[in-house]
C-alpha cells in the first residue's frame, strides 16, 4: 500500500460550476482516486472553493454584494452540486480559511527570502473616470498576437498567450467601456525563469513519459517569463513578513488557480 494525493483543481466561486467544468476537473480525478482505493492505496483526494482575486471581485460587482458574500453564497452551491454528484472528496475546502492565508504567507515569504520573489515597476491601469485601479480581468481588448477581440488584461483565451493589459489593441474596461489609463505601479514577481535548468533536469530523469507530452513540457522553458503574483486589489491576502516585505493585496497569491 502507498500513499496517494489526488490534488484536484479549485474551481472559482464566481458562479455555480457547469458540467462541463466537472467533467474536466471533477470527474477524472475522482475515477482516479477511486481506482487507487481500490487497489489497496491511501488516498487523499483534496480541494476547495478559489475564493479571492479578480474574478470574485468582478462579479461581486456586477452582483453588488462584498467579496465575501458572493464567495459564502457560491461555496454552498458549489459544495451542494459536487456532492450531489457523488465525487468522494476526502477534503473540499476554501481559501478563505486561516490555514490558508498561513500557508500562502509562508510560501510567499520563503520564496521572497531566497530571492525568488522580486518587485518589479509595470503599467498598470486606471479608471479615468474614478481613478479606480482596474485589475487585469477588468480590461478587454484586441490580442496583439492573434488579432482576438475580446482578449483578456492577463490572457488571450483563443491563442492562449499570456499578456498584459498595456499590451492590448483598443483596450476598454469591463466595467463601462471607457478607455484606461496607464500608470506606473510596482508588483511582485515570481522568477520563473530561475527554476528552468532545475525543471529541465527533472523533465530529462522522467519515465515513460509520452515523447510528445516530454517535448511540449521541455518546450515551456524556453519562454519561461517572470510572473506576476500580486494585483492592485483589495480581496486578497498580504504577506506577513518580518524582513521589511510585504505584499501588495494579492490576487493570485491567495488562489490556487487562475
Amino acid at each position: 500500500m502507498s500513499h496517494v494525493l489526488a490534488a484536484v483543481a479549485w474551481p472559482y466561486a464566481n458562479g455555480p460550476r457547469h458540467i462541463g467544468h466537472v467533467s474536466g476537473f471533477g470527474v477524472p480525478s475522482d475515477v482516479f482516486s477511486r481506482y487507487m482505493r481500490m487497489a489497496g492505496h491511501d488516498v487523499l483526494m483534496v480541494s476547495g472553493t478559489d475564493e479571492h482575486g479578480t474574478p470574485i471581485q468582478v462579479q461581486a460587482d456586477k452582483e453588488g454584494v462584498t467579496p465575501r458574500e458572493l464567495a459564502d453564497r457560491y461555496n454552498r452551491v458549489i459544495v451542494e452540486d459536487l456532492h450531489g454528484l457523488g465525487l468522494s472528496y476526502d477534503l473540499f475546502t476554501r481559501t478563505t480559511t486561516g490555514n490558508h492565508y498561513a500557508v500562502v504567507q509562508e510560501l510567499f515569504e520563503g520564496l521572497h527570502r531566497n530571492g525568488y520573489i522580486v518587485p518589479k515597476v509595470t503599467m498598470g491601469a486606471i479608471s479615468p473616470s474614478t481613478g479606480r485601479t482596474l485589475p487585469d480581468r477588468y480590461i478587454e481588448g484586441t490580442c496583439p498576437i492573434c488579432g482576438y477581440d475580446s482578449a483578456r488584461g492577463d490572457q488571450c483565451d483563443n491563442c492562449g498567450n499570456q499578456l498584459d493589459p498595456v499590451d492590448l489593441i483598443n483596450p476598454r474596461s469591463k466595467i463601462n467601456g471607457e478607455t484606461p489609463q496607464f500608470v506606473e505601479t510596482e508588483h511582485f514577481f515570481l522568477d520563473l525563469p530561475a527554476f528552468a535548468q532545475a525543471l529541465g533536469k527533472w523533465l530529462d530523469s522522467r519515465e515513460g513519459w509520452r515523447p510528445n507530452v516530454l517535448r511540449f513540457s521541455k518546450n515551456l522553458l524556453d519562454d519561461l517569463q517572470p510572473r506576476a503574483i500580486t494585483r492592485d486589489l483589495e480581496w486578497g491576502c498580504r504577506s506577513r513578513s518580518k524582513g521589511g516585505a510585504t505584499a501588495p493585496t494579492s490576487a493570485s497569491t491567495c488562489g490556487s488557480t487562475r
